[in-house]
C-alpha cells in the first residue's frame, strides 16, 4: 500500500487534474444525454438551467465580498446595479475599477 501512496504523492496534481477532468466530462455528457431524451425541454427545467450561472457566480463572489471589507461590498453593489444596464464584461471592469479606486482611497 505504501507504494501506491508514494506513487500518488509523486503525481498528485496531474492525478487530481485528470480525475476532475473526467468527472466534469461525465457530468456534462450525462446532462446532455438526459436532456437529449426530451423533444422539448420543459419550462421549469429551462428556468432552472438558466439560473445556474448566476447561482455559481453568487456563491463564489458574495461570501468573500462580505468578509473582506467595505471596499469589496461597495464594489459588489456597484457591479450589481450596473448589471441592469451594461454588458457583462463592462460590469466586471467597472467592479474592478471601483475596487481598485476604493482600495487606493484607503477603504
Amino acid at each position: 500500500m505504501s507504494d501506491l501512496a508514494a506513487l500518488y504523492a509523486q503525481y498528485e496534481v496531474p492525478a487530481l487534474l485528470a480525475i476532475l477532468g473526467f468527472v466534469t466530462f461525465m457530468t456534462r455528457t450525462g446532462g446532455y444525454l438526459v436532456l437529449a431524451r426530451f423533444k422539448q425541454i420543459p419550462a421549469w427545467v429551462q428556468a432552472g438551467l438558466e439560473a445556474v450561472p448566476a447561482a455559481v457566480i453568487t456563491t463564489l463572489v458574495v461570501p468573500p465580498a462580505i468578509a473582506a471589507g467595505p471596499a469589496e461590498m461597495i464594489s459588489l453593489i456597484v457591479a450589481g446595479l450596473a448589471c441592469f444596464r451594461l454588458q457583462p464584461i463592462l460590469v466586471i471592469l467597472l467592479g474592478l475599477v471601483t475596487l481598485v479606486a476604493l482600495r487606493n482611497m484607503g477603504l
